[in-house]
């Protein structure tokens, strides 16, 4: 039983291995996923099998931050390897982009999938894009061989007439009809289906990545699962409804649960297992608002669209049996490192001529060394919120913690130990004055490093734009 790891550890170190191969790579990317929602990170009612056998078999990272706590941005800076607001896509005016917004991820701006693409990768991008959905924003212009999937929130463009999807903060029951949403599915740059059939979406999202795998086993390989799920609207597959004791979230999960199964059976079966890296994370956390249709963010305060600790820190897996001893990770990681830790564990390199903000995580991954992340900066619609350094993390804006309005600067910062106090509880800036005046200081020399970012790419209106219906 353990030759098959030994095997896999030999053949990454060789340097035939080295000089020829490249490892695959898979990111499966779950939208507004509480840090509470999974069975290896505490969650007692919703069953997830295989993501906890993936966290058994691999590493459990528990301080792990999405880019942004709303969508657009977050995906921006995975993609990237760059605070969102460096890329114009965060903003002050809207958060994110909808149907309506003529902006998205500048072409200027490399993605994984093209730093990948110098080392010969079959690239994918399958699931919920939201980084602008004309055809100069889409997949296929910024690396990607190919894109199936929907460009934004499985939410938006809600048809005239159709009931308020959001009852189901107050009615478990409340099932919605796909129909009620305007939003097309699409396959490279056509839509192939409009409105979306969203209660096979995340089936069918599977299949499709299975597919790819499968025919690119014999070439190395970039997926990125975006899945829609479980942002609200909730919707899943027939066979997973009514499975778990925790109401239609928790089915939803239990499909996602079975999805990674599948991804993970594939590459088994395929025996790419000993050369794939799959990372398992979240944009964001959990929605609150939404009450038993929204997630938990566990032991952490608040969730998505603030910059508490429930809104960004998001629970993340690294699995690469036989090449990533199996740990837990205590220490920090950011989604805005994927890029430049692909980049390293693939042999190539990370963009020179801009300033990236990703670390390489390959040597705590390894189990050659520590994480070289010791802080993080925590930005939303264009503000810096605050700042992180070792285990200090200091507000300088906050906003209401459930449904994330009123955003208001503080009069006097707020100071929390994050070791001590994870759940954000426990004020402590008046006992530490040196701490705080440290923090401020990395803030404001971060603020002057982000100047002449690119401008607002989330704000830009298509001129006369109507919705369908």
């Amino acid at each position: 039983m353990k030759l098959k790891p030994l095997l896999a550890f030999l053949i990454w170190c060789s340097p035939l291995f080295a000089s020829h191969h490249q490892p695959n790579f898979v990111i499966i990317f779950c939208d507004d996923l509480g840090y509470g929602d999974l069975g290896s990170f505490g969650n007692p009612t919703i069953r997830t099998p295989h993501l906890d056998r993936l966290a058994h078999e691999g590493q459990k990272w528990t301080q792990f931050y999405s880019a942004d706590p709303i969508c657009t941005p977050s995906r921006a800076g995975l993609l990237t390897g760059r605070y969102p607001i460096r890329s114009g896509m965060t903003s002050a005016a809207r958060g994110v982009l909808f149907p309506n917004s003529s902006g998205g991820l500048p072409q200027k701006e490399v993605t994984i999938a093209e730093v990948l693409k110098q080392k010969n990768y079959a690239t994918a991008a399958v699931g919920k894009w939201h980084l602008g959905h004309l055809p100069q924003h889409l997949p296929m212009t910024q690396g990607f061989d190919f894109y199936y999937g929907i460009p934004y929130s499985n939410d938006m463009a809600k048809i005239k007439g159709a009931p308020n999807y959001r009852a189901g903060a107050e009615d478990p029951d409340y099932y919605p009809d796909f129909k009620d949403f305007d939003v097309p599915l699409m396959e490279d740059e056509k839509n192939v289906e409009w409105p979306a059939d969203q209660n096979t979406i995340s089936k069918r999202y599977t299949e499709r990545s299975v597919q790819f795998i499968e025919d690119n086993k014999d070439r190395p390989f970039f997926l990125y699962l975006a899945h829609s799920m479980p942002h609200i609207p909730l919707f899943l597959s027939e066979a997973f409804r009514g499975k778990s004791i925790r109401g239609l979230y928790g089915d939803v999960i239990e499909e996602i649960d079975w999805s990674a199964g599948q991804i993970l059976d594939t590459l088994r079966r395929l025996n790419l297992d000993i050369k794939t890296i799959v990372v398992f994370t979240s944009d964001n956390g959990p929605w609150l608002s939404f009450k038993t249709h929204g997630g938990s963010a566990g032991p952490l305060r608040a969730g998505k669209g603030t910059t508490f600790e429930g809104g960004q820190r998001v629970p993340t897996i690294f699995w690469a049996p036989g090449i990533f001893p199996p740990r837990v990770v205590n220490e920090m990681g950011a989604s805005i490192d994927l890029l430049t830790t692909f980049a390293s564990l693939s042999g190539t390199n990370a963009p020179m001529d801009r300033k990236m903000d990703g670390y390489d995580l390959s040597p705590a991954l390894m189990g050659t060394g520590r994480s070289p992340r010791n802080e993080f900066f925590y930005w939303n619609r264009a503000v810096l919120h605050a700042v992180r350094s070792g285990p200090w993390k200091l507000h300088f804006w906050q906003n209401h913690p459930v449904t994330y309005s009123r955003v208001h600067k503080l009069d006097t910062p707020e100071l929390y130990h994050l070791e001590k106090d994870i759940s954000e509880a426990y004020e402590i800036a008046t006992a530490n004055p040196d701490i705080v005046t440290y923090l401020t200081q990395k803030a404001e020399m971060h603020k002057q490093d982000t100047e002449g970012s690119l401008p607002d790419q989330n704000g830009a209106l298509i001129p006369g734009f109507k919705y369908r219906r």
